[in-house]
């Protein structure tokens, strides 16, 4: 019988994860999933850990993993992806906004021959600030990247082992999964759904969060920011020869003293504006290099709950 493993990323949320296991049991229980549930507590701070091992006794397939500190998200799920043996194993969020219903949907697809169904996001309950900033990043971010990155998806998906396997290959310290599933390859399919709002506790997203993992997107898979640098220089070259040569027309040929100084201190600010920003962008690709060269562990693991306790 297949083996399903659900990783499960968990963030105070102590108060939501009865609710949780009980929609995943009772997609288990009428689909007859040869089950692993994988939690991994991400550092909460609302004793969400003793709630897994709580909810461990009554539910014999759960496996809780507590991270020694707050790591992030992406880090979370890639930790998760190391202790799963199912042969299919899927991604969800832990406030219920993907429902856990569409696994079994998932896997359907996958039964047709897919290797990886990823859910698309059609629509989203959510403030209608952050959904325009989700809109707008995941097509700057189409349009930058050296690859194609599926618009509006998340984590949420289903896969086979084999592109977990190649997914774990990655040693990047700057994780960005949904772009790293679309690097490996396979055949692949997306899966539109409504996306739930979320009704119990809030987003551990916070705008600081948020735009992190879009940083990691944009430079992990783009080398766009640095090209941009290149033809921001040859364009200010440019101006900057045609500004040089009407100065020395108008003050060799119409003999005219040449003024500008409120132009040249424009000039001067704007230029330097433009290079402190390519240096910034220079130093985000540095910084990546100096925690790879590092080669610090991805997460580091306080307590884990096997079936068995």
């Amino acid at each position: 019988m297949i083996k399903l493993s659900i990783v499960v990323p968990v963030y105070n949320s102590k108060a939501i994860l009865p609710l949780l296991l009980e929609a995943i049991d009772s997609e288990r229980k009428k689909h007859e999933w040869n089950l692993e549930l994988v939690l991994i507590d991400d550092g909460s701070k609302d004793d969400s850990y003793a709630e897994i091992k709580t909810l461990a006794n009554s539910y014999n397939y759960i496996r809780g993993i507590k991270l020694a500190r707050n790591f992030g998200h992406q880090l979370a799920v890639r930790t998760g992806l190391n202790y799963c043996n199912g042969d299919l194993i899927a991604i969800i969020d832990d406030d219920l906004q993907d429902p856990p219903f569409l696994i079994q949907h998932f896997i359907e697809k996958i039964n047709e021959g897919y290797d990886v169904v990823y859910g698309v996001r059609k629509k989203r309950k959510e403030h209608y600030i952050k959904k325009l900033s989700y809109h707008i990043f995941y097509r700057i971010l189409n349009k930058l990247s050296s690859i194609e990155i599926p618009l509006d998806t998340g984590d949420f998906c289903v896969m086979k082992k084999p592109v977990v396997d190649n997914i774990l290959k990655f040693e990047e310290r700057s994780v960005f999964l949904r772009g790293i599933r679309a690097w490996v390859g396979f055949k692949q399919i997306g899966f539109e759904y409504e996306r739930n709002s979320r009704d119990i506790g809030e987003s551990g997203y916070s705008l600081r969060k948020l735009f992190r993992i879009a940083l990691d997107g944009i430079f992990s898979f783009s080398r766009m920011p640095l090209r941009l640098i290149t033809f921001s220089g040859f364009t200010g070259l440019f101006l900057a020869l045609i500004y040089s040569s009407r100065i020395i027309y108008v003050y060799f040929l119409d003999n005219i003293p040449v003024k500008g100084f409120t132009t040249i201190t424009m000039l001067i600010s704007f230029f330097s504006s433009l290079i402190l920003i390519c240096l910034g962008i220079i130093g985000e690709y540095i910084s990546r290099i100096y925690d790879e060269v590092r080669k610090r562990p991805h997460s580091v693991i306080s307590e884990i709950t096997s079936y068995n306790e």
